[in-house]
C-alpha cells in the first residue's frame, strides 16, 4: 500500500492483472491476499553476477541485456559442450545446482528469435526455433512481439488489419517501406526472422541510476538534499563495482502530480566518485527551485562509461588516486558488515548523532 510501483511479480499474481510498473495500491487492490516484499537490490545483484559467471563458463560471447537476461553465441562452442540443447541443459543444471533457480532458455540462429522463444516457454522453459522453420515459428504470433512495435504502432498496425506476424509478411517489403521507411523495413525483416545483429560481449552497462519514491511527498529541501547524497553515493558505488567510470550524470525529478522531467550534464572528467556526481546533482536541481510542488520521486543517473582502466593516467593526480583507494576500501567494508556501516555524516539520522555525541562525552 506504499508510494512505490510493483518491479516484478510471480505468474501467479499476473493472473490477476498484476504487472510490473503497476502503481503499489492498484496491485494491491487487484490481488489483497498477495505478499508484497521490499526489493532486495544488492541481493539482486550478487545473484545476477554468479549466474553471469555461469554463463560465461560456456562462452566469451555473452552480452548482458539487464539483470536477468543475457545472449550467447554458442557457435565455437559446441564441439567442447556438445550442441545447443546439450549447452541449454548444462546451463540449466548449473544455475538450480548453484543458485537455486530456474531458468528459460530460447535457441535459435538470431537474437530476435532466441528472444522469443525464450519468452514463449517461461518459466523453466526450453525452446528451439530449427533453421528454415522462422517464419512458420513467428507467423501466428502478435505483430507485438516485433521489437519496436509499442503500443501506438501496434494500435496503427491493427488500424490497417496487421494483428500477426503473418500478416506482416503477407505484404511486400516496398508496402512497409513505403508505408513506415526504415521502420516498415526493419519491421518486415524481423517478421521474416531476419536479424543480423551480432552478440556483443563487454559493452557492459549503457546507464546506471537508482530511484527514491517518498512514502509522503515531500517538499524540505534537508531531505531532498540528504535523498539526492544517498542516491549518488549508491550510483557511484555501482559503477566501482563494474569498474566504470560515468562521463555524464543525469537528475530525474517527479512532482505531485506524477509531472517528470530529467536533466543531464557532462562531466569534465569521467568519474566514479560520489564528491564529483553529487555536486552535479545539486546544480541540476536549481531549475526546479523554488518548489512548486511537492515531490514525489528523486532518480540520479549516470551514462557514457569508460572503462576505468581506460582512463589516461595523467588525469588522475595522487589525490585522486588515494580518494579512489579510499572508496575502494570503503566499498569493501559495506560489502562485509553491511552497507550503513559506513555513511556520509550527512546521512547520520539526528537520533544517531545524538548517541555517538553522548558515546564521545562519556
Amino acid at each position: 500500500r506504499g508510494r512505490g510501483v510493483v518491479a516484478a511479480c510471480s505468474y501467479e499474481a499476473r493472473q490477476y492483472g498484476v504487472h510490473s510498473a503497476l502503481p503499489i495500491g492498484r496491485a494491491y487492490r487487484l490481488c489483497p491476499h498477495a505478499v508484497f516484499l521490499r526489493p532486495n537490490g544488492a541481493l539482486y545483484s550478487e545473484v545476477s553476477s554468479a549466474v553471469m559467471e555461469i554463463l560465461g563458463r560456456f562462452t566469451d560471447r555473452v552480452e548482458p541485456i539487464s539483470i536477468d537476461e543475457a545472449f550467447l553465441d554458442v557457435t565455437g562452442c559446441v564441439r567442447l559442450f556438445g550442441d545447443a540443447r546439450r549447452i541449454g541443459e548444462h546451463i540449466k543444471e548449473a544455475i538450480r545446482r548453484e543458485q537455486d533457480l530456474s531458468c528459460s532458455i530460447g535457441v535459435a540462429r538470431n537474437k530476435f528469435l532466441a528472444k522469443i522463444a525464450s519468452d514463449l516457454n517461461k518459466p523453466d522453459g526450453y525452446l528451439e526455433v530449427e533453421p528454415g522453420s522462422e517464419i512458420d515459428f513467428l507467423k501466428d504470433l502478435p505483430v507485438r512481439r516485433i521489437w519496436g512495435v509499442g503500443p501506438r504502432t501496434e494500435e496503427k498496425l491493427h488500424g490497417i488489419g496487421v494483428r500477426t506476424i503473418g500478416d506482416v509478411t503477407a505484404r511486400s517489403k516496398s508496402f512497409w517501406a513505403a508505408a513506415l521507411g526504415r521502420h516498415g523495413e526493419h519491421l518486415w525483416n524481423l517478421g521474416h526472422g531476419t536479424d543480423d545483429r551480432p552478440v556483443r560481449s563487454g559493452e557492459g552497462f549503457k546507464s546506471l541510476s537508482h530511484e527514491h519514491t517518498f512514502l509522503h511527498d515531500v517538499d524540505d529541501l534537508e531531505t531532498i538534499g540528504e535523498t539526492l547524497l544517498s542516491l549518488s553515493e549508491a550510483v557511484a558505488r555501482r559503477a566501482r563495482k563494474h569498474k566504470l567510470a560515468a562521463g555524464t550524470v543525469v537528475l530525474k525529478w517527479r512532482n505531485a502530480d506524477f509531472s517528470t522531467k530529467t536533466r543531464q550534464r557532462r562531466l569534465d572528467t569521467p568519474s566514479h566518485d560520489a564528491r564529483q556526481i553529487y555536486p552535479v546533482v545539486r546544480r541540476l536541481t536549481q531549475e526546479f527551485l523554488p518548489l512548486r510542488q511537492k515531490v514525489r520521486l528523486l532518480g540520479v543517473g549516470l551514462s557514457r562509461f569508460v572503462e576505468s582502466e581506460d582512463l589516461q593516467p595523467d588525469l588522475f593526480d595522487a589525490q585522486t588516486k588515494r580518494k579512489t583507494q579510499l572508496d575502494e576500501s570503503v566499498d569493501q567494508i559495506r560489502k562485509k558488515f553491511g552497507r550503513g556501516i559506513i555513511r556520509p555524516a550527512r546521512l547520520v539520522d539526528k537520533a544517531e548523532r545524538e548517541t555517538f555525541t553522548s558515546f564521545l562525552k562519556k
